[in-house]
């Protein structure tokens, strides 16, 4: 008898056990996953927030629907300071950042400016 072929099947048992281990263990974390979503969606769909009743429901104001207000706002002067600000201490000198404007016209770009970047020049064309 040949020893070397003992050694052989002795090897490809090995690692067919091996092989069926592998494939047994990634049965059962597939199992496992597939558990743990059926549990995690059970979970959110017995804690879900009950639909507001009728009267709990959002109603008009009493003067009809709200607006949009369109104006034109300039911001606020900066309070001089010798030392720099935060932010939280610029808003304790009461400044909220922009107010009305006392012109309510929309502010209209130059013939020839630029837009909204660049030089003005005709651009790479």
């Amino acid at each position: 008898m040949n020893t070397s072929w003992m050694h052989a099947a002795d090897l490809a048992a090995g690692r067919g056990a091996l092989g069926a281990g592998l494939v047994v263990a990634g049965v059962v974390v597939l199992a496992l996953l597939i558990g743990m979503f059926v549990f995690g969606s059970r979970r959110v769909r017995n804690n879900k927030v009950r639909r507001p009743r009728p009267e709990e429901q959002p109603r008009m104001p009493e003067g009809g629907p709200v607006h949009e207000v369109r104006e034109h706002r300039e911001p606020d002067e900066m309070p001089r300071s010798d030392e720099r600000l935060t932010p939280h201490e610029l808003n304790e000198h009461g400044n909220s950042g922009s107010r009305t404007s006392a012109s309510q016209e929309r502010p209209r770009w130059d013939e020839g400016g630029s837009g909204a970047f660049g030089s003005g020049g005709p651009g790479g064309r």
